[in-house]
């Protein structure tokens, strides 16, 4: 069996955010999941190194102020041009925690993401509004979605 890399690159300022991102992670660890190797970073760890390994990236990030957060921009500022011809058709998902509608957030990531013609494998996930318990189910889902569908080989 080959394994494969997935790559989660989550900008976590809270004990809100950081739930999100543990329950993205354990959901991509479900037990069943037998050929997928996590890398968790936060966007000022992760580089172009990580992204050029992954077989499949989970962005996470904030709104702020109706955009991605700053740390996320940062990441794709440095991992741009340096992943534009290595990593074309690279699979990815995105959840954004939104105290609004994350709709200029989610613009923003999708216009970079096309830019490097990466492949969305899913609706990105927008947890809307006050911080609901229902947030963690679904990003746990997230992370259980995207390493069976890396683990099944259908992404």
């Amino acid at each position: 069996m080959t394994t494969k890399q997935l790559l989660i690159v989550a900008h976590v300022p809270s004990p809100n955010t950081q739930s999100l991102c543990d329950a993205v992670v354990r959901g991509a660890s479900h037990e069943d999941i037998e050929t997928v190797e996590l890398t968790v970073r936060t966007p000022f760890e992760a580089g172009p190194a990580d992204v050029q390994a992954a077989d499949a990236v989970i962005l996470g990030t904030t709104e702020n102020l109706g955009y991605m957060s700053g740390a996320l921009k940062d990441f794709f500022d440095r991992c741009y041009y340096p992943c534009l011809e290595k990593t074309q058709g690279l699979p990815y998902a995105l959840y954004i925690r939104a105290g609004h509608d994350g709709t200029g957030t989610r613009r923003a990531v999708e216009t970079i993401v096309t830019g490097l013609r990466w492949k969305a494998v899913r609706d990105p996930l927008v947890c809307r509004g006050e911080f609901r318990e229902e947030f963690i189910g679904q990003c746990e889902e997230l992370g259980l979605y995207v390493a069976a569908s890396l683990d099944a080989g259908v992404i």
